[in-house]
């Protein structure tokens, strides 16, 4: 019998679009792992469209969903959990507890913190949220995967380039932070990892307008790479090749969401890679 890997998805559930569950979910089945999904909220679609209807899903709720799971001991079969956008900040102890009660029942889980609550037009999620995963789910994290304005809001740093936002991961003081949305020199966007002393980088070249969901997209792949076995800056270079792929496709067509179903063969086969940089950090002192 094969053996196929699963994660806990603990993200935003919309019934149109590809955002949280709904760009995690197929991408890493398209990757070949199993996903156990659980809302923080249930929407028809991405507020940033405009009118939407839905709801919070409520806390306890969550709770019960992830104590049914426990109750066939199908916990001890998970090998990650990874969260995203939350719906209020009592989600946070919910799935600070799911991710130890995973880590007691499979001791190589990993757990990825996606703290999607802003980006460069500002915070977005309810207030005490942000500050809720800063103080429940980063101390757990074995990888976190900030855009550039969530990591200045978790740092307090100015992040103006490439060199702030590898020294701003390291003030994290954990072993792999995976930045998206880094301005690089020529109006170029890159995806910056950490991890030990190591930092890498792939940059591509800026899109006026993308779908929402890139970095829900992003956080899956990166994800499902390291947990195949890839390296930091070899699963950064998946992600991020296959991510940009389906950006540039779903720009082109004037697509108001991620072509994801369409565009689905580059999480498995990118048609190019993106270039992997080497970077060296600036000293923290010189980003006060």
């Amino acid at each position: 019998m094969v053996e196929t890997l699963t994660v806990l998805s603990i993200q935003s559930e919309v019934v149109h679009g590809h955002v949280g569950n709904g760009a995690a979910r197929l991408a890493m089945q398209r990757l070949g792992v199993e996903v156990w999904a659980v809302p923080t909220v249930l929407l028809s679609n991405h507020p940033g469209h405009g009118k939407f209807r839905g709801e919070t899903i409520a806390a306890a709720k969550m709770a019960a969903l992830i104590d049914g799971l426990a109750e066939h001991g199908w916990l001890k079969r998970c090998d990650a959990v990874i969260s995203g956008y939350l719906g209020e900040p009592g989600q946070a102890r919910v799935v600070a507890d799911a991710v130890a009660r995973v880590k007691a029942a499979n001791g190589k889980a990993l757990y990825l913190c996606d703290p999607v609550f802003g980006d460069e037009g500002g915070a977005y999620a309810r207030p005490g949220v942000a500050e809720a995963m800063a103080r429940e789910l980063l101390p757990v994290a074995d990888i976190v995967t900030p855009n550039c304005f969530e990591l200045a809001s978790l740092t307090s740093r100015k992040i103006a380039d490439v060199d702030h936002a590898v020294a701003a991961a390291r003030t994290l003081a954990l072993g792999e932070v995976v930045v998206t949305s880094v301005p690089f020199a020529g109006g170029r966007i890159g995806t910056v990892v950490t991890a030990r002393s190591e930092a890498w980088a792939t940059v591509a070249a800026r899109l006026d307008s993308v779908p929402f969901g890139s970095g829900d997209l992003f956080a899956a792949g990166y994800l499902t790479f390291r947990l195949t076995g890839e390296t930091p800056d070899k699963a950064l270079v998946k992600a991020s090749s296959a991510v940009d792929q389906i950006l540039r496709a779903s720009a082109a067509a004037r697509a108001d969401e991620l072509l994801l179903v369409a565009m689905q063969d580059a999480l498995v086969r990118p048609a190019q890679f993106l270039a992997l940089e080497r970077v060296e950090s600036a000293p923290s002192a010189s980003n006060p």
